[in-house]
C-alpha cells in the first residue's frame, strides 16, 4: 500500500531559489514569510503523512453515503476536518483582520501540493473555502465580510461553487436558475449538478455562491449575478436560523476522488424558492465568480502536481523492492536477479517522472510568487506586469500540469506492471484520482482556448511576446555559462525559438481562420508548458551547478537536479520542434476532416463486391 511523503527539500530549494520566499518577504504585509517557510512546511507535512494520508484508502474505498437529502462522508473525515481547521489552515492566506494568518500565495501552494498528495477526496473541501472567502472579500458587502469570511475562516462554515447545470456546462450563458427579489433579499430556484462538497456532514453550514438571473436581466453571460445561499439561513446576530430551502438530491458514483460528495443541489424544491444575498452587483457574477474559478484553476493544478508525486513515490519504492530480471550484460559476475530499478527502461520512466513533476512544481511556485507580487508590491507597473504573467500561466499551470500529472500517474502504474491493476497497491486509485483534473475547473480545451484566445490574440500576443523574451534572453547568457549547462542552453534555446514561431503563426491565422488557430490550441498549450517548465530547469541546473563548484553542502542533491533537468532537456523540451509542427502544419487537417467523416460507416453507401 503506498504512503506519502512530502518531498520538503525540492519544495525549499523552488521556493527559495526559483520563486524567491525572500524578495515576497519584503513585500508589504508578508514580512514573516521567509522565517515561517520551513515551520510551515514541516507542519503541514506531519500533517499531511499523519492525518490525511492514513485516510485516503479508507475513504475511495468507503466513499460517500447520500439518505433522504443528506450525506455523510467517510470515517474519520469529520475528525480529521475538525483537527484541520483547528490548526488555523483554513486561514492561511486570509487577511488577519478575518482571523486567518495572512501569509502568501506561494506558501499555500506549497502545503495545497501536500494535502492534496496525501488526500485530495479530503482537500477539495477546504480548498473551495479558500475560494469562497477570496470572492466574499473581494465583492461582498462589509456586512458580509463580516457575517461570512471569519466562519470559513474557523471551519464552522464551508463554502462551494456552483456554475454547473443539466444544460449549463462549460457554456454558462445557459444558467437557467433564476432569482427573484423579495423584499431585500431574493429567492432562488433551480438546479446545480457536480458540486463539489455541496451537502456534507463535517460543519455546521455551508455556504453557496451560485450563479443566477435575475428577472428582466440581459441573455448570455452578461446576465448572470452571484448569490450567497447558505444551507442554514444567518440571524442578523450570527446565529444559525431556519433550514433553507437547498437539498441535494443524490451524489455521483465516479471513477475517482470517491470521498468527495459530488452533488446536486435542488434550490426552491419545498417552497418558494431558497433565500439567498446578492454579492456585488447585479449581472456581474460570472466576473465576480472568475474570482474562484482562477484560483481553483490554480489550485487543480497543483492538485495533479501532488498526486503525480505521489504516483512517482510509489514507483520507486516499487522498483526498489520488486526483484525480477537479470543484468542485461552477459558478462556480469552476478547472475542474480535484481531491483527492476536497475533495469534501463524502468530507469527512464522513473527519471522522466522525476523531471516532468519537477518541472510542473517549478512553474507552479513561480506563478504563485508572481501572485503575491502582482497583489502586494507597491509599484503599479510592477504589479502590472505580474498579473499579465499570472493570467498567461493560469490556463497553462492549470491544463499542461493536469495532463502531465495524468501521464506521470499512467507511467507509474506501468512502473508496476500487472500489479498495478490491483487496486490494494494503491497506484490505482492516484491513476484514477488524478484523471478529474484535466476536466474539472474548465477541461484542458477550455483553458486551451483561454490562453489562444484571452492571452494570446486578445492583447495581440503583447504578453506572450514580452516572456518569451525573457526566455530568450535568458537562453542567449545561458550558452556562455558552465560547459555543463550548455546542452540544456542549446535545447532551451531551441524550444523558445519553437515557440516563438508557433506563437506567430496563431497570431497571423486568427485574422482570417478562427477554427484554423483554434483547431491544435491544446497543442499550443502544452507547448507553452513543457517549455516554460524548460526554463524553469534551466533555471534550477544553473543554481545546482553554481552550488556544486562552490563545494556547497548536499553535493547529492545538486547533481541529481542537475541531472534532471538534463533529463527534461533531451526527454521532454526536445518535444517543443514536434509541437510547433503539429500546430502549423497539423490544424489544416483537424478541420478538413467533416463531422460526417468522422464516421465514414455511416456517411458512405457501402461498396460494391
Amino acid at each position: 500500500m503506498s504512503t506519502y511523503r512530502a518531498p520538503l527539500r525540492d519544495m525549499q530549494f523552488v521556493l527559495r531559489e526559483l520563486a524567491g520566499i525572500d524578495e515576497i518577504g519584503k513585500l508589504p504585509g508578508y514580512e514573516e514569510s521567509a522565517e515561517a517557510l520551513d515551520s510551515i512546511l514541516e507542519e503541514a507535512a506531519a500533517f499531511a503523512a499523519g492525518v490525511l494520508d492514513p485516510l485516503n484508502r479508507s475513504g475511495d474505498t468507503e466513499g460517500c453515503t447520500w439518505r433522504d437529502g443528506e450525506v455523510q462522508v467517510p470515517r474519520g473525515f469529520k475528525e480529521a476536518y475538525k483537527q484541520f481547521a483547528q490548526a488555523g489552515w483554513i486561514g492561511l492566506p486570509v487577511p488577519q483582520e478575518y482571523g486567518g494568518q495572512g501569509l502568501p500565495q506561494l506558501l499555500m501552494g506549497a502545503v495545497l501540493e501536500m494535502w492534496n498528495a496525501a488526500n485530495i477526496g479530503f482537500a477539495n473541501g477546504p480548498l473551495l473555502n479558500q475560494g469562497a472567502i477570496e470572492a466574499i472579500e473581494l465583492t461582498g458587502s462589509p456586512e458580509q465580510k463580516k457575517r461570512y469570511i471569519p466562519n470559513l475562516v474557523s471551519g464552522r462554515w464551508t463554502g462551494t461553487m456552483c456554475l454547473t447545470e443539466p444544460q449549463a456546462g462549460s457554456d454558462l450563458a445557459q444558467v437557467r436558475t433564476k432569482a427573484v427579489p423579495d423584499g431585500d433579499r431574493y429567492r432562488i430556484t433551480g438546479q446545480k449538478i457536480f458540486i463539489t462538497f455541496g451537502e456534507h456532514d463535517m460543519a455546521e453550514n455551508i455556504i453557496h455562491l451560485v450563479l443566477a438571473r435575475l428577472p428582466g436581466a440581459p441573455e448570455g453571460t452578461k446576465g448572470i449575478s452571484l448569490f450567497i445561499v447558505p444551507k442554514y439561513c444567518v440571524n442578523p446576530d450570527g446565529t444559525l436560523g431556519e433550514r433553507n430551502d437547498v437539498y441535494c438530491s443524490g451524489i455521483e458514483h465516479k471513477l475517482g476522488i470517491n470521498a468527495n460528495p459530488t452533488c446536486t443541489l435542488n434550490y426552491g424544491d419545498k417552497g418558494s424558492g431558497a433565500i439567498a444575498e446578492l454579492v456585488g452587483e447585479p449581472n456581474k457574477g460570472l466576473e465576480n465568480m472568475f474570482i474562484m474559478m482562477n484560483a481553483a484553476r490554480f489550485s487543480v493544478g497543483v492538485q495533479a502536481i501532488g498526486l503525480a508525486d505521489r504516483a512517482y513515490q510509489s514507483a520507486l519504492a516499487y522498483a526498489r523492492e520488486r526483484v525480477q530480471g537479470r543484468d542485461l550484460n552477459p558478462m556480469a559476475a552476478d547472475k542474480n536477479p535484481k531491483p527492476i530499478v536497475a533495469h534501463p527502461d524502468v530507469r527512464r520512466m522513473l527519471v522522466t517522472m522525476k523531471a516532468n513533476i519537477e518541472a510542473m512544481r517549478s512553474l507552479a511556485f513561480v506563478t504563485a510568487a508572481s501572485l503575491d507580487v502582482a497583489a502586494r508590491h507597491p509599484d503599479e507597473k510592477t504589479r502590472k506586469e505580474h498579473r499579465a504573467f499570472v493570467e498567461l500561466m493560469i490556463p497553462v499551470v492549470k491544463g499542461w500540469s493536469t495532463e502531465t500529472a495524468t501521464e506521470v500517474c499512467s507511467t507509474a502504474l506501468q512502473v508496476f506492471g500487472g500489479m498495478g491493476y490491483v487496486e490494494e497497491t494503491g497506484i490505482a486509485q492516484q491513476y484514477r484520482d488524478v484523471r478529474i483534473t484535466p476536466i474539472y475547473e474548465g477541461t484542458t480545451g477550455i483553458q486551451a482556448m483561454d490562453l489562444v484566445g484571452r492571452k494570446l490574440i486578445r492583447d495581440m500576443g503583447a504578453t506572450a511576446t514580452s516572456v518569451i523574451g525573457q526566455m530568450k534572453e535568458y537562453a542567449s547568457r545561458l550558452k556562455g555559462a558552465d560547459p555543463a549547462l550548455r546542452p540544456i542552453a542549446a535545447v532551451f534555446e531551441t524550444s523558445v525559438d519553437a515557440l516563438a514561431d508557433a506563437s506567430q503563426w496563431i497570431g497571423m491565422s486568427a485574422m482570417s481562420d478562427l477554427d484554423g488557430a483554434f483547431a491544435c490550441s491544446v497543442p499550443y498549450l502544452k507547448l507553452w508548458g513543457v517549455v516554460a517548465g524548460g526554463w524553469q530547469m534551466a533555471r534550477a541546473a544553473e543554481i545546482a551547478s553554481a552550488r556544486l563548484a562552490s563545494d556547497a553542502s548536499g553535493a547529492a542533491f545538486y547533481r541529481a537536479k542537475l541531472a534532471t533537468a538534463r533529463i527534461y532537456a533531451d526527454h521532454v523540451l526536445s518535444q517543443a520542434f514536434w509541437y510547433a509542427h503539429q500546430i502549423k502544419e497539423g490544424s489544416a487537417g483537424v478541420m478538413a476532416v467533416t463531422p460526417d467523416e468522422l464516421d465514414l460507416d455511416r456517411a458512405a453507401p457501402a461498396l460494391s463486391a
